[in-house]
């Protein structure tokens, strides 16, 4: 695997996770404060939203970079 796949697909994995996490927020409900400003639910709505579609992004780029190294690496070492 090649280095910017790994890293598209590691970026994809996280952007996941916190998605993941934005989705525990909003089924639970758990209050968060920042100085003292109560976060509203639709903030992580957003969030879950947004690092969903990041994450979909990283992994279908690290598939088509994927594809088209393994097809680089067949005209590179191709031998008539």
């Amino acid at each position: 695997m090649r280095s910017k796949t790994l890293a598209l697909r590691l970026a994809g994995t996280i952007f996941g996770l916190v998605t993941v996490l934005h989705l525990l927020r909003v089924m639970t409900g758990v209050p968060i404060t920042i100085g003292g400003w109560l976060m509203p639910i639709w903030v992580n709505t957003f969030g879950m939203i947004a690092t969903g579609c990041l994450s979909g992004w990283m992994w279908w780029l690290s598939s088509i970079n994927a594809d088209e190294s393994s097809n680089y690496d067949k005209e590179r070492y191709r031998y008539d």
